[in-house]
């Protein structure tokens, strides 16, 4: 929504000056100036980009629309996972933890956070440590190794889609001249017309680096910063199952491994201790 609500006010002030200074909207209505730059920063984007992240590009716009996947709720329900999974472990072994680790989708405990259960990636993170728990892994810096391996892997790939974008942001400028130049040189060509017509000629071209920039700066490289906060934000879930594991491992009760968990989390998402206290205090028994 602050992306549609930004690219508005972008088009308003830019289209709303112009008017006021007198300028006359139908000139800046150029189709062919505009086929050049967009049709030209989309063969670019596909030259240099593989198909993989031509996928995670258009997932990557659609994160940036929709905004942070993960909310307050979510977190809540992420801390009360984390509490279940590390009271079970406290009471009844490591080795309590395999049935739910194996079959997640069939897990009874899992089965009580429906949305953290379909959340498939989230599930296979954190079902992968607790395998390796169960299997005698005990080393918590080994395991911290790992994880940010793991989570550095997956950032990359998601800075890929932030990347494309910026890279295409970057070019719009440059192809906006190639637009203009191709003006000039059919302006050159058509020089013995009046002036009138030349002065529409040259107005053409220009409109091609003033479409450049205003796409670059206005609209694609924002666009570009948005997916990258919304995935550095999202992220911050990962951080928080990765401090509740180490926390455990390190022999913490759960309480206290899940406040480990809480503490990682942006502001405006982050639950407080009470509400997080509440959610666990009616949990049912493991």
């Amino acid at each position: 929504m602050l992306v549609i609500i930004g690219a508005v006010i972008v088009l308003g002030c830019v289209a709303g000056g112009y008017l006021i200074n007198g300028g006359h909207f139908e000139v800046l209505i150029q189709p062919a100036e505009f086929l050049i730059i967009l049709g030209a920063a989309v063969g670019a984007f596909v030259i240099g980009n593989s198909k993989a992240n031509i996928k995670q590009t258009l997932a990557g716009l659609k994160r940036a629309l929709k905004g942070p996947t993960y909310k307050k709720a979510d977190y809540v329900e992420l801390m009360s996972v984390l509490y279940q999974l590390f009271r079970l472990a406290k009471t009844k072994g490591m080795l309590a933890l395999e049935q739910h680790v194996e079959k997640p989708d069939e897990s009874s405990l899992f089965g009580q956070f429906p949305k953290f259960q379909h959340d498939h990636h989230a599930v296979e993170f954190l079902c992968d440590y607790l395998r390796l728990m169960t299997l005698g892994t005990e080393n918590s810096n080994e395991v911290e190794t790992l994880i940010d391996a793991e989570l550095e892997t997956h950032h990359q790939e998601l800075h890929g889609a932030s990347h494309a974008v910026q890279t295409m942001a970057d070019g719009m400028p440059a192809l906006g001249i190639v637009a203009a130049v191709l003006g000039v040189i059919h302006t050159m060509g058509s020089i013995t017309e009046p002036p009138a017509v030349l002065g529409h000629l040259i107005g053409a071209a220009l409109v091609g680096t003033f479409f450049g920039v205003l796409c670059s700066y206005g609209f694609v490289a924002p666009l570009a910063s948005a997916i990258m906060q919304v995935d550095a934000t999202d992220g911050k879930y990962y951080q928080a199952m990765k401090n509740g594991l180490l926390a455990h491992m390190q022999g913490y009760p759960p309480a206290v491994s899940v406040e480990f968990a809480r503490k990682v989390i942006n502001s405006p998402e982050r639950p407080t201790f009470y509400e997080v206290e509440q959610a666990v205090s009616t949990l049912p028994p493991v």
